[in-house]
């Protein structure tokens, strides 16, 4: 399976019910993330993870985390990989932050920029 294949996969599995969100409890999952780190990561109660998966605040988290992966993804072909990446990799240039506590802070225009520039100089 080539990797755009498998991140839509990874997109579709986090599907909420039939809507068109995501699920807190399987983006958590596959991340390896507890409720409390995710709410932490998108600043509401841990309670909203579980009780209130619509939140707009949890919801923009999740997709803008999912635009980071995606395009971390893109960069290094492989969609396991882009998510080690995004949890753990501290990055220089963002002070030794993970890509996910960067997101967390709304800086994800500066976390994509970062990964243009990564595979600009891969490929170019």
């Amino acid at each position: 399976m080539n990797d755009a294949n498998s991140f839509q996969v990874f997109v579709d599995e986090l599907q909420l019910d039939d809507s068109p969100l995501l699920s807190p409890a399987r983006f958590a999952e596959k991340l390896a993330l507890e409720q409390q780190q995710l709410a932490d990561y998108a600043h509401v109660h841990r309670n909203t993870v579980a009780r209130l998966p619509r939140s707009a605040a949890l919801q923009n988290y999740m997709r803008e985390a999912v635009r980071v992966i995606h395009a971390a993804a893109t960069v290094s072909g492989d969609t396991n990989k882009a998510l080690y990446w995004y949890r753990n990799q501290p990055l220089q240039i963002f002070g030794y932050k993970t890509a996910a506590a960067l997101v967390s802070e709304g800086k994800t225009d500066g976390v994509l920029k970062y990964l243009e520039s990564m595979d600009a100089g891969a490929s170019g």
